[in-house]
């Protein structure tokens, strides 16, 4: 779909408005000067002293036109960064109101694009808002739907219930580990992963780098005396190294990080069966790491087999029952809804599997093409279902979670979802992942560790925000590892003093 953008003269407004339109149609392009297109977008922008007002007119090829406007106060102690956002927020409620009206599609998430929806509501409240006076401005001024907020709201409880001092942990800090290996990569992912086959001297250098990075880090927490809320393992696949590899990387945090003993929280992600063995697990047992995903995606083998996920679904029932034997007692399991060839017939048998295991977590992906992902590239190879029955395999998982004792405790979007639905995170009473917490509602920093990991770094004074990445490829990690941990320490420094 062509969009001919007219009455934008400021290039800061093209991304906001490309986004919006990125909802409605899987492929955009905006012109900001004339030239033909399906449909053609005319603002007019008045900007005083005291308010904005936007009027929108949208006409396309077989003269249909929709027109809409908004008008909103802008208060004269506000700096021009401030005005210019409540201008940005006024112009694309009016394009989102065009385009709902044009397509007949109602966006449950209104103007919102971004990943964090809850951080919004958690600072509303913070500021003093009543959740009346905060759902009501989430409805009014971003068009989110009753349902969307109360979902929000349900989250956000949850989350001060599990976390009370949620507000209070700037001073101190969670850690994530990178492991940039996996047995095979799946077709919808990006992260940094690389077949493990055939790799060991890369697996063997990138753990040199990795354990230099622990030990340093945990020095500088040592010296500074700052406190680790949790730990998380992910990737790629942590469980894809040896179990002696996973052993004496254990044994390297436990003696280079402060208070290990005190740490809420530990996790490893498991998710490909296809790297669990009965050893690995008594190495997890031997540290007293006892949260792991073990993660099906789909109970269907033909699935499996399509996305590059070389296991079986019985090895997935197979390994999540060795771990229960083996005392692993807070186990999560990802699904994804949306997956090629499933509608909601096998999601919906998918969740009867999933009831004979009771993991204590769930996390339901709605799937996303992400750029770098093969499945992207070969968007015709992958059929998948249309917006409506993704729609009502969301509405399924949430009934099913419900009836089943499971409560919504985090949630995150991305671009290209499905749908443009949501994320969510599930669990069982007191089974909440507090690291998936303190990630998505950016209250403290998260270090990054290892190839491929990125670093958010919160300035605990101001709660400004860095962000801070290593390399993706494990020869570039292996080639300057020690750069990057000098850096973030620097950056580090430069925030706690």
């Amino acid at each position: 779909m062509r969009f001919n953008i007219n009455g934008i003269n400021d290039d800061r407004f093209h991304r906001p408005l490309q986004l919006i339109s990125n909802l409605f149609y899987e492929e955009t392009e905006l012109l900001f000067e004339e030239a033909a297109a399906d449909v053609s977008v005319a603002f007019k922008i008045d900007v005083s002293n005291d308010k904005v007002m936007i009027h929108g007119t949208l006409k396309d090829q077989h003269g249909k036109e929709n027109h809409a406007k908004h008008e909103k106060v802008i208060s004269a102690e506000l700096s021009d960064k401030e005005k210019f956002k409540v201008v940005k927020h006024t112009l694309v409620f009016v394009y989102l109101n065009m385009l709902q009206d044009y397509t007949g599609m109602i966006q449950q998430w209104g103007i919102l694009t971004g990943i964090r929806p809850t951080k919004l509501l958690h600072k509303k409240l913070r500021e003093g808002m009543t959740k009346e006076e905060a759902h009501r401005m989430l409805s009014e001024e971003y068009l989110i739907s009753d349902e969307k907020i109360q979902l929000m709201q349900r989250i956000v409880d949850r989350q001060l219930s599990v976390v009370p001092d949620l507000y209070d942990l700037s001073h101190e800090v969670s850690i994530y580990i990178g492991i940039p290996f996996c047995p095979t990569k799946c077709a919808y992912c990006t992260f940094p992963a690389y077949a493990i086959g055939g790799r060991q001297g890369s697996v063997d250098s990138f753990l040199g780098g990795l354990h230099y990075e622990i030990r340093e880090m945990g020095k500088w927490l040592k010296e500074k005396k700052i406190k680790i809320t949790t730990v998380y393992y992910g990737g790629g696949t942590p469980t894809s190294i040896t179990a002696e590899e996973m052993d004496m990387l254990y044994e390297e945090m436990f003696k280079a990080f402060p208070g290990v003993d005190n740490i809420r929280e530990l996790t490893v992600e498991a998710g490909r069966p296809d790297t669990i063995t009965e050893d690995k697990l008594n190495v997890l047992k031997k540290w007293n790491i006892d949260r792991i995903s073990i993660n099906p995606q789909s109970y269907i083998d033909e699935t499996l087999k399509a996305i590059g996920r070389h296991h079986s679904v019985q090895e997935t029932i197979d390994k999540f029952h060795l771990a229960r034997l083996m005392g692993m007692n807070n186990i999560n399991m990802d699904l994804i809804i949306g997956l090629p060839g499933e509608g909601v017939k096998e999601f919906d048998y998918t969740l009867s599997e999933t009831k004979k295991l009771m993991p204590e977590s769930l996390t339901v992906h709605t799937l996303s093409f992400k750029r770098a992902s093969e499945m992207t590239r070969n968007k015709q190879k992958y059929k998948v279902a249309g917006r409506e029955e993704i729609e009502e395999m969301m509405d399924h998982a949430v009934i099913w979670t419900d009836e089943h004792g499971y409560a919504p405790y985090y949630l995150y979007r991305q671009k290209n979802i499905l749908g443009n639905l949501e994320n969510v995170g599930y669990a069982l009473e007191g089974q909440d992942s507090i690291y998936n917490i303190m990630i998505m509602e950016e209250q403290q920093s998260i270090i990054g560790l290892g190839c491929g990991a990125a670093s958010k770094f919160v300035d605990p004074k101001t709660g400004k925000i860095t962000q801070f990445a290593n390399p993706k490829d494990p020869k570039s990690y292996n080639d300057s590892f020690q750069h990057y941990t000098e850096a973030k320490i620097k950056i580090l420094d430069e925030m706690f003093g």
